[in-house]
């Protein structure tokens, strides 16, 4: 057991599904895996194993942010030898051909956390998807006939931002959309050598004003969950 997860050791396995939502953790525990068996209700952040066509996988919430998802992020890989670790969320679109359900691979996370400004002093460092996940998974969605989107995200610690128009910048660099967790988790997976990836999908628009419901958001992004599924 460590201080957030109840879990024993065996009870996780090597690869894992984080969204952040823990509702949506026990959703595609229920949907997608078989035999699945909770190992985790501390502070209500829901984590289960089971298999996946003959695999043996994990899913566990995360909560919103940098902060809570490295925590459980470094207690899975130190306490219980996690080696893939495959972010499963919602994220807002800044580009207007980026639309609501639409599934974007994340290449890269810029943010405007200064979570590595303390870890590096004199440079920037610049958090990336870990290159076989990346590719098994754009692999998968050409084989699969599943349009998506790859490239350049923003993990943020903002939800609610004094100025409405702080995403134009963003925008106008190319970056596809916004959340609040994948910078912080391939730093981590960067610093203990395993491996991440994030896989979005859009939940709502800056640009058009468009959303989807929270039901939605915690049952129904199934696309990705199928791509990160299958990769593993």
């Amino acid at each position: 057991m460590s201080i957030h997860i109840e879990a024993k050791p065996g009870d996780i396995a090597e690869a894992i599904l984080l969204p952040g939502d823990p509702m949506r953790a026990k959703w595609i525990a229920h949907t997608f895996l078989e035999n699945p068996v909770c190992f985790n209700r501390i502070r209500g952040m829901f984590g289960y194993t089971g298999t996946f066509r003959g695999t043996r996988v994990s899913v566990m919430g995360t909560g919103m942010g940098i902060p809570s998802a490295l925590i459980y992020a470094e207690e899975l890989i130190i306490e219980y030898g996690v080696k893939k670790l495959i972010r499963v969320g919602s994220a807002g679109s800044y580009q207007k051909d980026v639309h609501i359900r639409d599934v974007v691979i994340a290449m890269a996370a810029s943010s405007n956390s200064a979570l590595n400004d303390h870890r590096f002093m004199n440079g920037t460092f610049a958090p990336t998807a870990d290159f076989d996940l990346f590719l098994k998974a754009v692999k998968y969605a050409e084989q699969n006939d599943i349009p998506v989107k790859a490239g350049n995200i923003l993990s943020s610690d903002y939800f609610y931002h004094d100025n409405s128009d702080y995403y134009k910048q963003w925008e106008a660099y190319g970056v596809l959309c916004v959340e609040m967790e994948t910078a912080g988790l391939y730093t981590v997976a960067s610093k203990h050598k395993v491996q991440a990836l994030a896989i979005l999908t859009i939940s709502d628009s800056l640009i058009t004003g468009e959303e989807t419901s929270a039901e939605e958001r915690e049952q129904s992004f199934s696309t990705m969950v199928d791509i990160a599924l299958n990769i593993i």
